[in-house]
């Protein structure tokens, strides 16, 4: 069974810990069974690419890799400071509010 997180696809989000803290980026991709996202701009890695079709040129790349997303806070809609995450229901929809200002996480 997949894990849930606090955080989704689009979020603008916070590194909280690690080498990039203080970073922000929207998360591009999310992985739950690892309990991982996919940050814009954080934890750049270097790739080593062979000539292919697409890429004849080949070469080192950079690209991003997973965090954990223990590691990434949401940002607060209002103030743009991070913040946590808490559910309220809103006609019979769950949604996410953010602690620090009660705004809703979900467009």
């Amino acid at each position: 069974m997949a894990n849930k997180l606090h955080v989704k696809t689009g979020d603008k989000v916070q590194v909280i810990t690690g080498k990039d803290k203080g970073k922000q980026g929207e998360i591009l991709q999310a992985y739950p069974k690892q309990d991982r996202v996919l940050v814009e701009g954080v934890n750049v890695v270097k790739k080593h690419a062979k000539p292919t079709q697409a890429n004849p040129q080949g070469g080192i790349m950079d690209m991003e890799a997973p965090i954990h997303v223990s590691n990434v806070m949401p940002l607060d809609p209002s103030t743009n400071e991070p913040t946590r995450v808490g559910y309220k229901f809103e006609d019979d929809k769950k949604v996410r509010i953010a602690k620090k200002s009660g705004e809703s996480l979900d467009k």
